[in-house]
């Protein structure tokens, strides 16, 4: 992906260390953390901030990435957009690619997260991956949601990725056979 990468409202573009008051503002809620990872924590301090966005920018290769997801009419971050690789129970990255979403809950509901993940599995597609994966933590009814407006299938209950058991939902490129 060329950041920035734009849809009809949204600029998709890479998370920068003056971003790091925002992306703190965002990952040090409960709300939006409880649904990440196998032991989710809130953010406490900006520096943890900064470190997560040297992280992301480490996991950036075209397709891939995390993006951060600035609608025009607000101006600044508002939640995260990502395609990247899946990762086992030990960290490393898997064949599997994965499609997902965080958000503040201020922005939740204006269908920022579905027109945003519309158009990385349109990136997908147009970069030849035969799929995208979405993992979602038991209870998360607004992702479950998304992925049904994705067009994604629920493949059930597993513990593949991440080390923590997840509900699996799956997308199969139309333009590739089965």
């Amino acid at each position: 992906m060329i950041a920035p990468y734009r849809t009809e409202r949204l600029e998709l573009r890479a998370w920068v260390g003056e971003d790091s008051a925002t992306h703190l503002a965002i990952y040090s809620r409960w709300e939006v953390m409880q649904w990440l990872g196998a032991d989710p924590k809130p953010l406490t301090t900006e520096e943890q901030s900064r470190s997560g966005i040297r992280r992301w920018a480490t996991r950036r290769a075209d397709p891939c990435g995390v993006w951060a997801v600035v609608p025009e009419d607000v101006g600044h971050p508002v939640g995260s957009a990502l395609l990247v690789p899946l990762q086992d129970a030990d960290g490393a990255p898997t064949a599997e690619f994965e499609i997902g979403w965080h958000f503040h809950p201020d922005y939740w509901g204006r269908g920022y997260a579905t027109e945003s993940a519309r158009a990385l599995v349109d990136l997908a597609w147009a970069s030849g991956l035969p799929e995208v994966w979405a993992v979602v933590h038991h209870g998360n009814d607004a992702s479950v949601a998304l992925t049904r407006r994705l067009g994604m299938e629920p493949m059930g209950i597993t513990d593949r990725w991440y080390g923590v058991e997840l509900d699996s939902f799956l997308i199969r490129n139309p333009h590739q056979g089965p």
